[in-house]
């Protein structure tokens, strides 16, 4: 138990490694935060490196945020309060590395990641939610805001059916949602005004 304080330090670690910026400078040499929005996230990296490099970025950006949950699960017999503990510190991890200046990215696929592991159905609500956001009005950001906002509701209703989660996952839920849109505040005043840039699905 002494031990346990370990747990948001490796996952804090974890989600801060850097993995589009690392994928973009191994296939072409290049730094992601030169280009575009400047973002390490899967998005910017899909539109200024390629699809492909965007789709590691996202595997590996969600992999590492569920691996800090699962190793948190492996480590303390399943405890759902070090769950959460360790998923807000991925996600903080990811949003501000400390090998980037505390400079990250939004947390969108690490958030995903980590909630994998807590309530996988309310995931699949929040990308279904995002495909269908996507679909009709070509904004990936305006997807991933209203996914985000949308996750503490899905994870309150399908976390345990009929039965009010946990505080912690309750609160956990709603901090990562909160980061997230904070994450967005740029996009949203681009969406308000215009101005962001729609999803093309060719580069």
């Amino acid at each position: 138990m002494n031990n346990y304080w370990l747990i948001p330090v490796a996952a804090y670690l974890l989600g801060s490694i850097p993995f589009g910026l690392l994928i973009v400078k191994a296939s072409s040499g290049t730094d992601i935060r030169e280009k575009g929005s400047g973002n390490i996230g899967a998005a910017n990296v899909a539109r200024n490196a390629g699809p492909v490099a965007g789709a590691l970025t996202l595997l590996f950006d969600a992999a590492k945020g569920y691996l800090a949950v699962w190793l948190a699960a492996r480590f303390t017999g399943g405890s759902i309060r070090w769950m959460m503990i360790a998923a807000v510190a991925a996600v903080i991890g990811h949003m501000f590395p400390i090998w980037l200046r505390f400079r990250g990215g939004k947390g969108v696929a690490t958030g995903l990641g980590v909630f994998l592991p807590i309530c996988w159905e309310a995931v699949a609500a929040g990308v279904v939610l995002w495909v269908l956001v996507v679909a009709f009005w070509r904004y990936s950001s305006l997807g991933s805001i209203a996914a985000a906002a949308a996750l503490p509701v899905f994870v309150y209703l399908l976390y345990a059916p009929r039965h009010a989660p946990p505080d912690i996952v309750t609160f956990g839920t709603a901090l990562v949602a909160i980061l997230v849109l904070l994450k967005h505040r740029s996009n949203i005043q681009r969406l308000i005004a215009g101005e962001e840039n729609k999803l093309k699905l060719t580069q």
